[in-house]
């Protein structure tokens, strides 16, 4: 499903100022977070695959999307073992483990060991860093 043989986007920081808005400049490119219950996916139900806001990579088929009641959508896995990159993550005093974009390096959440089976993770991301496409087959 994930298109892993295409080549890494590396865009200038002027660049993905000019392609992203504001806000997913900030949770894209600075790993920063969106408040919790206020992006747009945190209670869509909709079908489709959801890519990279940066760079449209897919992502997370809706199929494993779930509510985990974190005010933040969360899947249980990505579409493939090449779509995200993990990162230990060091900026809290516990230590965490940070999802990005493999294609081009973008900051999308966390993911955590407490989701549901079958795979018993949550990955917990931020709407703004993610773009539903309806017409994409999960």
């Amino acid at each position: 499903m994930a298109d892993l043989e295409s080549p890494t986007v590396t865009l200038s920081d002027a660049e993905w100022r000019k392609r992203l808005t504001p806000e997913q400049y900030k949770v894209l490119r600075k790993a920063g977070t969106e408040p919790p219950f206020t992006g747009q996916y945190v209670h869509v139900k909709d079908n489709g695959v959801y890519r990279c806001a940066g760079c449209g990579a897919e992502l997370f088929a809706s199929g494993t999307k779930y509510d985990s009641g974190t005010g933040w959508p969360s899947f249980t896995q990505p579409v493939g073992d090449g779509a995200v990159e993990r990162r230990r993550d060091w900026r809290m005093l516990i230590p965490r483990t940070e999802v990005r974009c493999a294609k081009c390096g973008g900051h999308l959440g966390h993911v955590f060991n407490d989701g549901p089976e079958p795979t018993g993770k949550r990955y917990c991301l931020n709407s703004c860093a993610l773009k539903l496409d309806r017409s994409a087959r999960a």
